[in-house]
């Protein structure tokens, strides 16, 4: 087995160290009466959200869920501003203001694919938007040449499972929920949104609203997004929520259509179980995450009356609603010296056996995030893993027509 450099194992003493204070002081923190919920911590330094196009990517963030601090922060690549002819080309500046980008009216406009990304934190902690976070989604953005939408869900103990499970599953209904406005406000022709969500056109007058009080169109997604071809992403703990939105979507079926769920990429995913795997007794005091810390973890995310390690949300072999046959195809990234590798290599062979689509990229010498991780974010290992990525998700987004709206 290959070992981390010098500075991944200096880093990982001190990131244990500060994530088992961290688990231990929440723990000991008496129980809020925050039903709104927390979606980050104050010691991580966050990303302020950016609506134009600095860098080649904009970013902005909605609160969609007016009973909660459920968040999405959205990541549009510049390249959505290609145009079907030189005359329909315009400069960034054009389409730009002091608000941010804005979308031109009319035909012509480029759809791109989106990837629906769940953080990492180990449920406890991260959040859509700290620099880290903000970072690996604009590389995704970039490299794949699709709108991300990270979603920032409630954090435990303040929120214990299903929380965080069920805020993946509302941001992809709010996702659904835009998709079908946009369809109604195509086919009822020219509307404008009145407070309450009312929709009025000559001839008559149409209430637009749901229960996540979505009332009017996201104009970023309403101009650039094809939501038949969606990917959900999911980081460490986050690739726990994504695969339990894929069988939720798996589910729904056509209720969830214009949507389509085409791939999952599960990175390194928080899996356990009671019963050990070979790498969670060879990797019990492994690096970053160690036996004891995961533990704790899901001691602080499970509710006490459900605290066990063959939890569903924990242990994706245990039995579940949703055949292994229906699962999308499913990418998994695993690192050598990562203490839950072998569950998640587990499902991954489970998914094959049944003839779903589900290779396995396995990292040399590389730890629990690598890929991640704001200090790791900029090795040539996490570079490459995120165009690895990359090059197999191209494979579902690819399109099977045209990328322009008429």
């Amino acid at each position: 087995m290959g070992m981390p450099s010098i500075l991944v194992k200096l880093y990982s003493i001190f990131f244990k160290y500060s994530l088992k204070h961290k688990l231990q002081t929440l723990s000991l923190a008496p129980a809020g009466d925050d039903s709104f919920g927390v979606t980050s911590r104050l010691d991580e330094p966050v990303a302020l959200a950016n609506p134009s196009f600095t860098d080649g990517i904009a970013t902005k963030d909605i609160h969609i869920d007016p009973f909660s601090a459920l968040s999405l922060r959205l990541f549009l690549p510049d390249t959505v501003l290609l145009a079907s002819s030189p005359a329909d080309a315009h400069p960034i500046s054009d389409r730009t203001s002091y608000g941010g980008y804005s979308p031109p009216t009319g035909k012509h406009q480029r759809r791109l694919p989106l990837v629906i990304q769940f953080h990492g934190g180990a449920f406890v902690g991260g959040s859509n938007d700290t620099v880290a976070n903000d970072t690996f989604c604009k590389r995704i953005a970039k490299l794949c040449d699709v709108i991300v939408v990270a979603v920032g869900y409630r954090l435990a103990p303040e929120h214990r499972y299903p929380a965080a499970f069920e805020d993946g599953l509302k941001a992809l209904n709010w996702l659904v929920k835009q998709a079908n406005l946009v369809e109604c406000k195509n086919s009822i022709g020219s509307v404008r949104t009145v407070g309450g969500g009312d929709v009025k056109r000559s001839g008559g007058q149409k209430r637009i609203f749901d229960s996540l009080g979505v009332s009017t169109v996201e104009p970023w997604l309403a101009a650039h997004w094809d939501p038949s071809r969606c990917v959900l992403l999911g980081v460490s703990c986050g690739a726990n929520i994504a695969d339990y939105v894929s069988q939720k979507a798996v589910e729904a079926g056509r209720f969830h259509e214009p949507v389509k769920v085409v791939a999952q990429v599960l990175m390194y995913p928080f899996f356990f179980g009671s019963v050990p795997t070979n790498s969670e007794v060879k990797l019990a005091n492994s690096y970053l995450y160690d036996k004891s810390i995961c533990k704790m973890v899901w001691k602080l995310f499970l509710p006490l009356e459900e605290l066990n390690l063959d939890h569903p949300a924990a242990n994706p072999l245990v039995p579940r609603k949703v055949a292994l046959k229906c699962m999308p195809p499913t990418l998994t990234v695993v690192a050598e010296n990562d203490i839950m590798r072998d569950r998640a290599i587990a499902y991954s062979e489970a998914l094959r056996r049944v003839n779903v689509d589900a290779p396995l990229l396995d990292y040399k010498d590389a730890v629990h995030e690598f890929a991640t991780l704001d200090l790791l974010l900029q090795t040539p290992q996490a570079k490459a893993c995120a165009e690895d990525i990359a090059i197999w998700v191209k494979k579902y987004i690819s399109l099977r027509g045209n990328e322009l709206s008429y």
